[in-house]
């Protein structure tokens, strides 16, 4: 915790209301929350910042952080870079934030991890994956993430790729960061499971492209009978429905591996009867999880009462962990001084419902993995589910 002036007390409209202050405001913890909140993003980052209000909620009932409450305070980024740095230098300055946790994509996070640089004020990252955000280049004390990386992501996904009965793959991902960064990690690594893989073809949409039909007729040209994709969140719902009627999964014959938590429930429900079930896809959160952890079963009671919806959305576990993380810190340094936290922070394991993840000291990055699996239509749900999901381990991929 920094003393820092406060320039303006308005606080701007957000897409959520800011959790009221609990007590006198010198005993509340101001916890900046950048994210997509409007745009194709919000698909994603709505339920993120809700499992983070429910942890800030259950932090101050049970009395506080060190005897201090909580406040939550979100900004909507658009998922852009530009929009995600304003706010968040709006959040340091002018609402005198203490801690950040948040931004989505991986073009905000780099960004917003300077300015957490610039004012020496932790930023706890939930979700963006690229490996620059926290190379040899661009790392400093005051930047953890509790995402998975590109590589584990995209290592994750060339072996379930490699179980495919495929020889020409093609890869459709936005042309960003993280795009970048899983294609070099997906293809490399594919790579060494299965040297006889060609590789065919490359489509690059804009993040939040609006018309992926020239891409989508691009590719099947060089007729390819497998795909990896990283496109996500709306952009992924975007491309389903254009695809679709072109015949672009019966040709690969569903034989398609989406990262991008294209296998969460947001985007089964979102896509409805479109979904194209029978393809290989992955998530933070499975939602049905049978023979689940007891820790997971109580977290997805406590979520399913806090939205009032029978089935949690899945990426509520991400705004959830991202906070539990910072908790963790905090109670490991017995302070809320910002140095003394991140210092904490390196190293430490702290408890997730899916079990426990380490910050690694090498890159300050969670020992984080996803869920993957085949999506599959049944009748005892009215949105496609991961068939027998299954958490893969991380720790070979991390380098």
């Amino acid at each position: 915790m920094r003393r820092r002036t406060v320039l303006s007390a308005g606080l701007s409209a957000g897409a959520f209301a800011v959790l009221p202050k609990l007590g006198n405001a010198a005993d509340t913890i101001k916890i900046g929350f950048p994210m997509a909140l409007s745009g194709p993003g919000a698909l994603y980052g709505q339920p993120i910042t809700r499992g983070a209000e429910l942890c800030v909620q259950e932090v101050n009932n049970a009395g506080g952080l060190l005897g201090r409450k909580l406040q939550l305070i979100p900004r909507d980024t658009k998922a852009n870079a530009d929009e995600a740095v304003r706010v968040s230098r709006e959040l340091v300055l002018k609402d005198s934030v203490d801690f950040l946790v948040g931004s989505f994509t991986s073009a905000e996070a780099p960004a917003v991890s300077v300015i957490a640089k610039e004012n020496k004020i932790l930023l706890v990252v939930p979700g963006a994956k690229t490996i620059q955000l926290t190379d040899e280049k661009n790392i400093h004390p005051y930047v953890v993430r509790v995402a998975p990386t590109t590589d584990i992501e995209g290592r994750s996904a060339a072996t379930m790729m490699a179980k495919l009965p495929v020889k020409r793959i093609a890869t459709i991902v936005p042309d960003y960061a993280y795009g970048r960064d899983i294609v070099a990690s997906f293809t490399a690594y594919l790579k060494t499971l299965r040297p006889e893989i060609e590789i065919v073809d490359q489509q690059w949409p804009k993040l939040g492209q609006a018309d992926f039909s020239p891409f989508i007729t691009a590719q099947l040209s060089k007729q390819p009978d497998g795909v990896f994709s990283a496109v996500f969140a709306g952009d992924f719902a975007s491309m389903v429905k254009q695809a679709k009627p072109l015949g672009y999964f019966d040709t690969i014959k569903n034989n398609f591996v989406g990262a991008g938590e294209t296998g969460s429930i947001e985007v089964t429900r979102s896509l409805g009867a479109d979904y194209p079930v029978g393809i290989i896809a992955n998530t933070y959160d499975p939602v049905i999880w049978p023979n689940a952890p007891a820790a997971y079963k109580e977290y997805a009671a406590r979520i399913k009462a806090y939205t009032k919806e029978e089935f949690q959305p899945s990426w509520c576990i991400v705004g959830y962990t991202a906070l539990l993380c910072f908790v963790a810190g905090v109670k490991k340094a017995n302070s809320f001084d910002t140095d003394k936290v991140a210092k904490a922070m390196i190293g430490m394991t702290f408890d997730t419902p899916i079990g426990p993840q380490t910050i690694r000291a090498k890159d300050q990055s969670a020992n984080r993995g996803q869920f993957w699996g085949k999506i599959v239509k049944t009748p005892d749900y009215p949105f496609a589910i991961m068939a027998e999901p299954a958490y893969i381990d991380p720790t070979p991929f991390m380098g």
